[in-house]
């Protein structure tokens, strides 16, 4: 995961059709190191080692608690980063920003003291690792995995979506996805034009 709503329609169709998810970690401070480009501004970079300064305490946190509460603070942060507009607060005041998230997720604050802690970095690396071995690079998140562990496991990258689908709406992109994710062959389907994100 990166920090954003991307998880939003996933959790949706988790409670409408019970799944189990397996929450990992992909952090976009990892995958654009390298990069050099004018659009890469060190503010947009500082917004990319913040996520990943979030990924560290959700890997502190995945280690005392556990998936679900991993679930429950990433949506805690998309919250706050995305719905409530608090983007400059989790640039600039990371700790207290996450300590906020956790105690919203009925989590312990003390966790934020981890988002300066390196020693998680080697997992959100592997997990980063693992997510592009399943696509190929030149992506960035969500990435799917559906039916991990079985013959007929297959990755994505997407969907990207402007607005959070609900119920039997929510169901149908799912299913959509997962044809086009586990059908041989297919490698891509983009478009670039689409609406300003809403977070309702």
């Amino acid at each position: 995961m990166s920090v954003g709503v991307d998880h939003v329609p996933l959790v949706e169709v988790q409670g409408l059709r019970d799944y189990s998810v397996d929450w990992r970690f992909i952090s976009l401070a990892v995958l654009n190191e390298q990069l050099v480009a004018d659009w890469y501004t060190p503010e947009y970079r500082r917004g990319h080692v913040a996520g990943l300064e979030c990924l560290r305490v959700a890997d502190a946190v995945r280690m005392a608690e556990g998936n679900e509460a991993v679930a429950r603070l990433y949506t805690a942060l998309g919250t706050g980063i995305h719905n409530e507009q608090r983007r400059e607060a989790v640039r600039g005041e990371t700790a207290a920003f996450i300590a906020d998230m956790l105690e919203r997720a009925g989590l312990d604050r003390a966790f934020a003291e981890h988002h300066l802690d390196e020693s998680h970095d080697a997992h959100i690396r592997a997990d980063t690792a693992l997510a592009l071995e399943r696509t190929g690079k030149d992506v960035g998140t969500p990435i799917l995995t559906f039916r991990p562990g079985q013959a007929d496991e297959n990755s994505f990258f997407g969907p990207v979506i402007a607005q959070i689908p609900r119920g039997d709406e929510a169901l149908r992109l799912w299913d959509a996805v997962e044809v086009i994710a586990t059908t041989s062959g297919m490698a891509e389907l983009k478009r670039s034009l689409r609406s300003k994100p809403i977070f309702d």
